[in-house]
């Protein structure tokens, strides 16, 4: 390895240590702060034997995502492609913001460009090293979204059959949607527990449908946020709808199902 790219590797790395260091300093006064606070709630809310008051604390209070780079997060939710990437990251459920996702992916990348280099000793393997280093936290977050979002898709019937349920008993249509929260596990338990929380904190059911709507990109649940606000509008069985919507989603799957056995071999073959 020639001393030049070695010097060059050795500049990126003591970069990265530097820039480490000093996100480090400047988070550490604001963690120490927010720790305290924490131990000030539990504090506050010790006497509370059943914990009731502590996951209202914990529900109500909900601090947006601080990254290591707040300028960066900021100019990211002002360009369609940062915001694109920000709704990847909650779709994913990843709790890291922007900016986090940015500084792991170029740490990773000068990390994988260094072991390039001292494995092949070949300029050509740090190039290609950086790009691949640099890509996979962000084929991990599209992974981890496709899977969330398919088991969304999966568990999503059972929500329908419970909301159902809750209708044909006599409750009302939010008091459904509050039985899916409690019940159900993420990912479908979780998004309808922010719907329901919208929609308690003064937003308009629509506009509490149409955001987990666009939480969840699936035709399923444009299908049912479309069945639910025309039946509001015009009146109809809602139970019998989500039921018939339910069954669909389910005869869906077992197609999918069936025609993946039968072109198994044809798959294997091919591959």
């Amino acid at each position: 390895m020639s001393p030049a790219i070695f010097a060059v590797m050795v500049f990126a790395l003591v970069v990265v240590v530097v820039l480490g260091a000093d996100i480090g300093i400047k988070r550490m006064p604001g963690a120490l702060q927010r720790r305290r606070l924490e131990w000030r709630i539990r504090e506050v809310v010790a006497p509370e034997a059943d914990g009731t008051a502590q996951r209202s604390v914990s529900t109500l209070v909900k601090n947006p995502l601080r990254g290591p780079l707040p300028a960066l997060d900021r100019f990211a939710g002002g360009t369609l492609k940062g915001s694109a990437l920000r709704k990847w990251l909650e779709q994913s459920g990843m709790k890291i913001s922007v900016s986090g996702l940015v500084v792991i992916s170029f740490v990773l990348a000068v990390l994988v460009a260094f072991l390039g280099v001292i494995v092949l000793h070949r300029v050509v393997a740090m190039v290609g090293g950086f790009l691949v280093g640099g890509m996979i936290p962000f084929l991990v977050v599209r992974i981890r979204r496709a899977r969330r979002l398919h088991r969304f898709e999966e568990n999503f019937p059972e929500a329908l059959d419970l909301i159902s349920r809750a209708v044909r008993a006599g409750h009302a249509f939010t008091t459904g949607m509050k039985m899916v929260a409690d019940e159900l596990t993420d990912p479908v338990g979780p998004e309808f527990k922010k719907a329901f929380e919208e929609q308690n904190f003064g937003l308009p059911l629509k506009d509490a449908l149409n955001n987990l709507s666009e939480r969840v990109p699936l035709l399923d649940v444009r299908f049912f946020v479309t069945a639910v606000l025309i039946q509001r509008e015009t009146g109809g069985n809602l139970s019998e709808i989500l039921d018939n919507l339910g069954h669909v989603v389910r005869e869906r799957f077992k197609i999918l199902r069936q025609v993946r056995v039968y072109t198994a071999h044809g798959r294997f073959t091919g591959y």
